[in-house]
Formats: structure tokens, sequence, C-alpha cells
């Protein structure tokens, strides 16, 4: 299941030259993937989380800058799940300006922690059921 989002470039996500700030994109695709997840889970995503026992870092992200952009520009930005494994959970998230303008394409691991050892521990059954239903759609 492609789930899709938009998001308006504000001014203070750009460098001086009115461009799209490089780190700022991090926060687009984390961003994504919890509102992802928020419809997924059917409740605000980290704290759905939070409550099926981990805390989820990122383990994982790797983005391919494909187009410039800038402020006011409003970006289409989809998320799709793509790996359930043992501990982690990822995704591929791109976004779009306008119709067909790819301006970036991004892959994200997250993994699954315990908030008393801070070792990883398996991806939750309910958590794991439900990427395996998305990315299969």
């Amino acid at each position: 299941m492609a789930f899709a989002t938009k998001r308006t470039v504000l001014f203070g996500d750009c460098d001086p030259a009115g461009v799209i700030y490089t780190p700022r994109i991090s926060y687009f695709v984390v961003e994504a993937v919890h509102e992802f997840l928020a419809v997924a889970l059917g409740g605000p995503a980290v704290r759905e989380l939070f409550s099926m026992g981990i805390l989820p870092p990122a383990r994982a992200m790797s983005i391919e800058f494909l187009a410039p952009f800038t402020w006011d520009d409003e970006l289409t930005i989809t998320v799709v799940p793509t790996e359930v494994g043992n501990t982690s959970f990822g995704f591929t998230v791109a976004a779009r300006k306008g119709a067909i303008d790819e301006v970036f394409r991004a892959a994200f691991t997250q993994v699954c922690v315990s908030p008393e050892t801070k070792r990883p521990v398996p991806v939750p059954d309910r958590l794991a059921r439900i990427l395996i239903a998305a990315r299969g759609a």
C-alpha cells in the first residue's frame, strides 16, 4: 500500500540560496513514515510503538537527491513498507514536486529496541502483520 502525504517546504527548510537544506530531508522522511504508521496503527505512531513495548530508533537511512526544490514547493511524499526482519523494519520514501518530478528517494530502516535493556528485540507481531499486509497490497 503506497501511503501518500503532502508537505510544503518552508523557508526555514532552505539554505541561504533558497534551496532545500540537505539535512532537512531526513526530517521529511521520518515525518512521512510517522504519518504512515499513525494511519496504519490507528493512533499517534510513536505512542503506538511505545505501547507495544519497543523504542524505534533509526538503524539506517540513505537519500538520493534527484532534482532541486525550494520553499513554497508542495511535495507529495509516498511511503511503502519494504522489509520486516526479525528485529527491524524498513520503508522506501519518495517525494514528487508536481505530477512527474521526483525530487528525492530514500530508504529508512528502524530497529526495535527494549526500553529497559536498550537491546534489539523482535518486531511485535501486530506491527509485523500490519507492515507485511501493507507491503503486499
